[in-house]
């Protein structure tokens, strides 16, 4: 099937590419082996799709893997959570699983689009999407997870922390495709929260804030925090984890340890809000997660 565009200048209508439908993992690998760089795939579409519309992504071949239902899951191992890359939106905020071991991932999922993306969206075509504002990245972060992609060399593991590279960049290469991800149950911590302020038509965060923690004697004994819609990519306030471990997370310490989460950090700065803007605000949303996170922890 070929779509085709005569009108070369006009936004919102892709260049021509060929939309081919995977049957199975092996099939989609092969396809993309053949065609490299020049094919691109096609999950729920919520990001691929907007980006071809403006023709910032003009791939020749469409792959479209939204029929792989082996990669459309949500299970419970001995050590660890796994999601397949498939897994939609609202599989993930509606997962009694995940609402149990793995709390910040639904609540992160819920916070995504509107229903129509929740029900098309899929947590694989968002991280590989790596967009610097999606809420999903923030999560995975928060989690320590492994992110699970296969290739024409075989499958490898690629931790969370070094999975988004850059602006709409991630670490998985053009002939691979993320099947799982993987968050062990200690990393879950025994607290949790997501919050953000969201884009008024997109939903998009301006910032958002995933925390995980533990709780132990009174005091921090881990905590995890992914940041998304500040920077160029979603990373994690690692200097503000290390000024909360061993505290009680309140007071001058949690709003002084807070104050950094934007230090170092190219911050956007766009028609939602100022760079100086988004700093402050992620100073706040990052004190209010860590106190809703902690409350949870302590019961």
């Amino acid at each position: 099937m070929a779509c085709d565009s005569s009108r070369e200048g006009d936004c919102m209508i892709p260049s021509k590419f060929d939309y081919v439908v995977a049957r199975s993992l092996d099939q989609a690998l092969q396809l993309l082996g053949k065609h490299g760089t020049d094919a691109k795939i096609l999950s729920g579409g919520h990001s691929l799709i907007p980006l071809m519309k403006f023709r910032l992504a003009t791939p020749s071949v469409v792959v479209d893997v939204g029929r792989l239902s082996d990669l459309r899951f949500i299970r419970e191992e001995e050590e660890d959570i796994v999601v397949g890359g498939l897994a939609t939106h609202h599989m993930l905020e509606s997962s009694a699983l995940l609402l149990e071991k793995v709390p910040v991932l639904s609540m992160a999922a819920a916070r995504v689009g509107d229903v129509q993306v929740r029900n098309r969206g899929t947590i694989g075509g968002s991280l590989v999407h790596a967009d610097p504002a999606a809420d999903l990245p923030a999560a995975v972060l928060a989690l320590n997870a492994r992110i699970k992609v296969v290739g024409a060399g075989g499958e490898r593991e690629i931790p969370a922390d070094r999975f988004f590279v850059g602006m709409l960049e991630s670490a998985v290469r053009p002939d691979e495709i993320l099947t799982e991800v993987r968050v062990r149950k200690s990393d879950a911590g025994n607290g949790a929260a997501y919050l953000k302020v969201p884009q008024p038509a997109s939903g998009f965060a301006v910032v958002g804030i995933a925390t995980t923690l533990s709780w132990a004697g009174g005091t921090c004994a881990g905590i995890r925090i992914g940041v998304t819609g500040v920077g160029q990519k979603p990373y994690r306030a690692a200097e503000v984890e290390s000024r909360l471990m061993r505290t009680s997370l309140d007071g001058e310490a949690l709003r002084s340890a807070c104050a950094r989460t934007a230090e170092g950090i190219d911050v956007l700065s766009d028609i939602h809000a100022s760079a100086e803007y988004r700093k402050e605000l992620a100073a706040i949303y990052t004190r209010r997660c860590v106190e809703a996170a902690a409350a949870r922890a302590r019961g």
